[in-house]
């Protein structure tokens, strides 16, 4: 009676162990730490010399540093402490423009941990802080790619209605931005008027007639104007919660703030540059046919990424707002790396009518890139702006096609970084990070300080207090509380979950739940040896009898943590794993550990009377 077999022993070992070592690199904390990475779409890597580089001017400045790890994808540079940090941030920031410098907080972790993918559980901003971006919206640019769009639909019209006009319909570059069209004949004139008016309600339209010359003018009405920027942060915000979701963030916080700026808080991020890399990359695509011999004059011209021009026809195929998916991949005939795109509906209607008729004939693919930046010119900040447009594959059409086909020329980084944002989807408008920062606990580090005294405190109390009461039976607990502890920050550590305050919360409340399960067993064993049983027998009758009890609580919690994960959001979240994984871990903890040491003990032996 009371004796497991030596395969119950042999899994709460195995169990134990395994738990035991994937919860320890939550031991070593982090470094703070400087992360140097190539420029996103940019043909660079991280070399010796760019080693050199950094560490030439630390040295300059009298920093000292822990340790640097070098990768072809970033340099990772180690400090002691944050001030360190920062001011190594500060000089490596200026002196390598041409790279992503970030703060990062850098695993501690021992290589031969990491090895097995044992990583520490994140915390969040609320605990141990993360990455917070203010990121501003740049307006002029969401106003001007408007125009643009309106400009190929004007052109798509009045080509649709035989309409036709005196030179291309183009933008006004200056103050009183917007676009313009001319015609030869007044009769153009209104029925180009007419026919916008119908059709477009959120223009305004001027006239300025000249000799053999009648001009429309166009413009946003305010409240077209008001709408425009509405939709631009918010297609921008839900382009960001796209790309958070794609470099496995949980508990992000993503909101608006004012009329241009968006608040990101990244909570436990590891990689920064990451981060800063995907979340602040405008990267789309656009598809064009190459201008033929005689179309030179109509068309534009791009650079190959060699440097060499070529012309491209001004009509746009489809472009990155008209891409559903994309993927990473390897080309089957030339085994390099390549991309696959899918496009919605009206992009693939109008790449299956151009590839149709242009079988036979090149068609160019155009990455192109905003860059937004402020320097401080003689103390005031001057905000300048950038487009980079190339030409990253040129392919003949060999055959018609439609929603499906891949896109090659690409590195294997670039294929995969281009394939996660064109999944996210484009920003609206390119946006400007204006102010950085790992943000540090909020309640600040002294009450997270007595947060922990507090817990430790009262886990030594109810420690005391079960040996008091329970003699052995409560040190039996005590284990089976501590491998309870260790075993639910495993899981955590194992699922990368992020721990905030009301995670804590939920934890703090499993292990009183765990003790509370020792409890109801060791009263039930009390009160069957006041009825006179044996010892082996009460043993055997008071975890069997309490089973039920327990079982029904613990489920009954375990159903209402179901409930808060499927109808909470943020923390509330973040409370119901950590309560739903401590409600298993203490079931098999305070049943089945406790019992085996139980039974270690005692079981198998003759007994007159027990420590409890």
């Amino acid at each position: 009676m009371n004796q497991y077999p030596f395969w119950k022993y042999l899994l709460i070992i195995i169990v134990i162990s395994l738990c035991g070592l994937y919860a320890l690199p939550n031991l070593f904390g982090e470094d703070p730490a400087i992360q140097i990475s190539p420029a996103y779409a940019r043909d660079m890597t991280i070399d010796q010399a760019v080693q050199d580089i950094a560490e030439a001017k630390l040295k300059e400045a009298n920093i000292n540093v822990i340790r640097i790890d070098r990768t072809a994808n970033h340099l990772l540079i180690r400090f002691k402490t944050t001030d360190t940090q920062l001011k190594a941030y500060s000089i490596l920031k200026e002196a390598m423009p041409k790279y992503i410098v970030a703060q990062n907080l850098a695993s501690a972790t021992p290589e031969w941990l990491r090895a097995l993918s044992a990583e520490p559980m994140y915390l969040g901003l609320d605990l141990r802080g993360g990455v917070h971006f203010l990121m501003q919206v740049d307006m002029e640019t969401a106003i001007r790619q408007d125009e643009e769009t309106y400009i190929n639909e004007l052109r798509a019209l009045f080509r649709e209605k035989k309409l036709r006009y005196k030179g291309s319909v183009t933008r006004i570059i200056g103050e009183n931005s917007g676009i313009t069209v001319a015609f030869d004949t007044l009769e153009k004139q209104a029925t180009a008027k007419k026919l916008i008016e119908k059709q477009y309600d959120d223009l305004l339209i001027t006239e300025k007639n000249n000799p053999n010359e009648y001009r429309l003018y166009f413009t946003f009405t305010e409240k077209a104007l008001d709408e425009n920027r509405r939709q631009a942060v918010e297609q921008n915000i839900t382009t960001l919660r796209n790309r958070v979701n794609e470099l496995g963030v949980s508990e992000p916080v993503i909101q608006r703030q004012g009329d241009d700026r968006i608040v990101v808080q990244l909570p436990g991020v590891q990689d920064t540059a990451r981060a800063k890399e995907i979340l602040g990359a405008t990267a789309t695509l656009e598809f064009r046919l190459l201008a033929g011999d005689d179309e030179q004059y109509g068309g534009r011209v791009y650079k190959r990424r060699n440097g060499t021009p070529v012309t491209l026809k001004r009509r746009v195929i489809a472009t990155g707002e008209q891409i559903t998916d994309a993927a990473a991949t390897i080309d089957q005939r030339s085994g390099r790396p390549a991309t696959v795109v899918r496009l919605d509906n009206k992009g693939a209607k109008s790449m299956i009518q151009t590839t149709r008729k242009n079988v036979g004939k090149p068609m160019a693919v155009v990455f192109i890139e905003y860059q937004i930046e402020t320097k401080m010119v003689e103390g005031k900040p001057v905000t300048t702006r950038g487009k980079t447009e190339e030409v990253i594959n040129v392919a003949t059409i060999q055959e018609e096609f439609g929603k499906n086909f891949q896109i090659t020329g690409l590195t294997s980084s670039e294929a995969n970084n281009l394939a996660l944002l064109l999944r996210a989807g484009a920003l609206k408008a390119p946006m400007e990070i204006i102010e950085e920062r790992t943000v540090g606990p909020s309640l600040g580090q002294e009450n997270i300080e007595l947060g922990k005294l507090s817990i430790l405190l009262g886990f030594l109390a109810v420690m005391l207090f079960m040996w008091m009461r329970y003699k052995t039976f409560g040190m039996v607990a005590n284990f089976a509380l501590l491998m309870n502890v260790v075993i639910l920050v495993a899981l955590l550590s194992l699922l990368q979950a992020t721990l905030t305050l009301p995670g804590m919360a939920g934890i703090v409340l499993t292990l009183g739940m765990a003790v509370d399960a020792n409890v109801l067993i060791f009263e039930k064993i009390r009160e069957e040896l006041a009825n006179g049983n044996s010892p082996q027998n009460s043993i055997h009758l008071g975890y069997s009898k309490a089973f039920i009890t327990i079982f029904d609580a613990n489920i009954t919690t375990l159903i209402a943590a179901v409930m808060l994960f499927g109808f909470g959001t943020g923390p509330i979240k973040g409370f119901a794993i950590t309560l739903s994984l401590g409600i298993i871990t203490s079931m098999f903890t305070a049943i089945m550990v406790s019992r085996a040491l139980i039974n270690l003990f005692y079981g198998g032996r003759k007994l007159v009377k027990l420590p409890v």
